[in-house]
């Protein structure tokens, strides 16, 4: 009964953060588009009550993940982030009224079966709220320099799966860092009140980190194919979030024999997320615009 709390909210997050992709790509398929930037797209969009809805959402998944965070461990928490891909592309088949082919419903099937393999299979347990700066240190320094050698190694290569591919995983540390830090801020919230939530150095760290990702993210839709960058992405979240967990909070998963059905499960879902990535919906609300679809007149 202790992780029904932090699935529930998982999946809460996940489900918003689908709904808010849909939901801003309606709404950006209503404005002109430009080759550039364009100083009156925001005016534009704020006008849509659809992407104004978006940003409910985006606000939304951002608590239901802190409440997720604060309620559970890392290495429940953010694997159940796998289920945003699948859950994006059923809400675009019933709000933008587009067809999800019947390969596209069997990898979600896949997708999600994969992962309640590989949780059922991994067991994770362990909650600790309090991680000692010696822990924080080298488990950023770490990360911090895979990211920058990743994004040095994609800036070297030309447009193409390995720029992409690389990027995509410079995200999904990027991503794991960032629930790792928001877990620690929360549980400053509740321990300490909103005073000691912003004198804590874990709530501003984790807001640049968000922002890296959140650019880390836009420059790998940009590097190359989405069947290179997604399946890095969503699979790397998930790997990092778990080392992480292991290693910042104590969390602890099954090993021995059980290994077996849990690389099973992480195989179901590789093979799912591969799938759906190259889905022609999946380009078209995910890729950046331009490349996938034309855009409507107003």
């Amino acid at each position: 009964m202790h992780s029904v709390l932090p699935v529930l909210f998982a999946i809460c997050a996940a489900f918003s953060n689908a709904a808010a992709t849909v939901l801003q790509r309606k709404a950006a398929l209503t404005v002109p588009r430009a080759q550039g930037f364009r100083a009156g797209l925001m005016l534009d969009l704020l006008r849509r009550p659809v992407w104004l809805a978006g940003i409910v959402a985006v606000i939304g998944a951002a608590v239901c993940q802190a409440l997720a965070l604060a309620t559970g461990p890392l290495t429940i928490v953010q694997p159940l982030f796998v289920l945003e891909l699948p859950l994006t592309l059923v809400v675009a088949s019933v709000l933008m009224h587009r067809h999800l082919p019947g390969a596209g419903w069997l990898a979600v099937a896949g997708v999600v079966a994969g992962l309640a393999v590989a949780l059922a299979a991994a067991s994770p347990s362990g909650d600790r709220t309090h991680v000692p700066l010696d822990r924080w240190i080298p488990a950023l320094a770490v990360c911090a320099g895979l990211v920058v050698v990743l994004s040095l190694t994609a800036l070297g290569r030309p447009e193409g799966r390995a720029r992409a591919a690389c990027l995509g995983t410079a995200t999904a540390i990027s991503y794991a860092v960032t629930a790792a830090l928001m877990k620690s801020a929360t549980h400053i919230l509740d321990e300490q009140g909103l005073v000691g939530f912003l004198t804590t150095w874990q709530t501003y760290a984790f807001a640049v980190t968000g922002v890296c990702a959140l650019f880390l993210l836009e420059n790998s839709l940009q590097a190359g194919p989405l069947v290179a960058s997604q399946p890095a992405l969503t699979l790397g979240d998930a790997l990092v979030s778990l080392i992480l967990g292991i290693l910042l909070y104590e969390e602890t998963i099954r090993s021995g024999w059980w290994l077996v059905p849990q690389l099973f499960g992480v195989a179901l879902i590789a093979a799912g997320v591969l799938a759906l990535s190259r889905i022609p919906l999946t380009q078209s609300l995910i890729a950046p615009d331009g490349e996938q679809e034309p855009v409507a007149a107003p």
